[in-house]
């Protein structure tokens, strides 16, 4: 998929400069009947490949998401377990069980409860690689998981298993509201605004709906406080209907 995502943006950038060379050489030819000819058809040729274009992009970028909620509901089930130290004859489950015993007091918890276990990745020998875990049970992996404040002072810290595009754009968020303004949950990005509320996103692009100014900055400017309204209630496409805004 990102090949092709790829593949398009290469083709709309070659069509772009070969349509600014065409248009050059149309405006050094001599004759004004040719030239308003070429110039009728080369318009119309320009319209249509743009048109098709950016269907195009629309439709990948639709399968693309459509793609990453089936894979990030697949995830349902499992976390990533970071800084459990690793050794070549280690049992995973058996660790992870341990541990959950040791430190987050969850009773009837057994290595029952987990279904798979693996390490995520090559070894590099310099740091214990994550551990991934799929639980049997919904409510198992949810307990678990808000108990990860308990693991505080082990240097072993949870996650959920977000796909590519969901974790570059947890990054991303925390990068611009600050990382204790955002987290995770059930696979969505939740990130407290300056503007007082809470949003939830999925992908990147979402990022660009939230208000990044202080609920006094908007007061101040009615036309921006009616736009940021509208981006977070209007739900007519994807991007929009993936950010809740929710009042504390």
């Amino acid at each position: 998929m990102e090949s092709l995502k790829t593949t398009l943006s290469t083709m709309a950038e070659t069509f772009h400069t070969r349509m600014n060379e065409f248009q050059q050489d149309l405006q050094r030819t001599s004759s004004p009947v040719t030239t308003t000819s070429l110039a009728a058809d080369f318009n119309e040729f320009k319209k249509f490949i743009i048109s098709a274009l950016t269907t195009l992009q629309s439709q990948v970028e639709l399968l693309s998401r459509v793609m990453d909620r089936q894979e990030m509901n697949t995830r349902r089930k499992m976390l990533l377990f970071h800084g459990v130290p690793e050794d070549k004859s280690e049992d995973v489950s058996a660790r992870i069980t341990s541990l959950v015993a040791e430190n987050l007091n969850l009773a009837n918890f057994s290595s029952a409860s987990i279904r798979s276990s693996y390490r995520l990745g090559r070894s590099s020998g310099k740091k214990p690689r994550p551990i991934v875990i799929k639980f049997n049970d919904l409510a198992v992996r949810d307990k678990v998981w808000f108990a990860k404040t308990k693991l505080k002072g082990t240097g072993v810290t949870q996650s959920e298993f977000l796909t590519k595009p969901r974790h570059d754009a947890f990054l991303a968020a925390r990068e611009r509201f600050g990382v204790n303004k955002c987290w995770t949950r059930d696979g969505y990005i939740h990130i407290m605004a300056p503007d007082g509320l809470r949003y939830r996103a999925e992908w990147l692009p979402d990022l660009d709906e939230i208000p990044n100014v202080t609920l006094t900055d908007v007061v101040k400017s009615p036309v921006q406080k009616i736009a940021a309204v509208t981006k977070t209630t209007d739900c007519k496409g994807i991007a929009s209907c993936s950010k809740r805004p929710i009042r504390k």
